[in-house]
């Protein structure tokens, strides 16, 4: 499980703590609430808002205040319901398309020891070749290329999720719906492997000497 713990100390200078840019810090918080409401979309219409259990409420509701309505028609008004919640989803995933926006455009400007790809690199390179603070540089690789496969997870969401709310516009396509939906489901799993992931390891190094993980990603880090 070590190798799922973030850790403190700098790549190229082990004795220093890392720092964590104000974008990078922002675009992380805002990302996790976004995902967060995201998801909570989903298991809200796929378990409390789910047709088949809320249309027999919605009906039995309604004829104890002695009005009287058909299974169609509680059908139809559980199935408005869930809409909302969808339209809401919807408005999640444009949050999302925004923020994977920003996170490439502040990769470009970020301070180069922080780039994600550096990183790696830096990693690599101070793994196979310097082979100096193996141990640290294998970790960095590692934990920063799981990093990177969650990008593209978030980028394959947002593509997909863009192509179900504008399926309108893409009549030639309408074939793929189904394939790109569960596509679209599909990498939901994954993100949510990741998130666990993360926060297991997050814990555990809050349980070791790299405690203050957390605070270094809200006040920076470096000190």
């Amino acid at each position: 499980m070590a190798i799922i713990e973030p850790v403190k100390q700098d790549i190229k200078h082990p004795e220093q703590i890392k720092k964590y840019s104000f974008s990078l810090r922002l675009w992380h918080w805002l990302n996790a609430l976004v995902i967060t409401g995201s998801l909570l979309t989903v298991l809200l219409n796929s378990t409390i808002l789910e047709s088949r259990t809320t249309a027999p409420f919605i009906k039995d509701t309604l004829k104890g205040s002695g009005a009287v309505i058909t299974d169609d028609q509680a059908k139809s008004v559980a199935h408005d319901l869930g809409d909302k919640v969808w339209e809401v989803h919807t408005w999640f995933g444009y949050g999302l398309v925004a923020l994977l926006v920003f996170r490439l455009i502040f990769e470009f400007f970020q301070l180069a020891d922080q780039k994600l790809i550096r990183t790696i690199k830096n990693a690599y390179h101070q793994y196979f070749v310097t082979k100096k603070q193996r141990e640290l540089a294998r970790h960095e690789m590692v934990v920063k290329t799981i990093y990177a496969v969650f990008y593209l997870m978030l980028i394959t969401m947002a593509v997909t999720g863009l192509f179900l709310a504008f399926e309108d516009f893409f009549e030639a396509y309408k074939a793929y719906r189904h394939a790109i939906k569960e596509v679209h489901g599909f990498i939901m799993y994954l993100i949510l492997g990741f998130i666990t992931i993360h926060i297991i390891g997050v814990l555990l190094a809050e349980r070791k000497d790299s405690k203050g993980i957390v605070s270094d990603m809200i006040n920076g880090g470096g000190e």
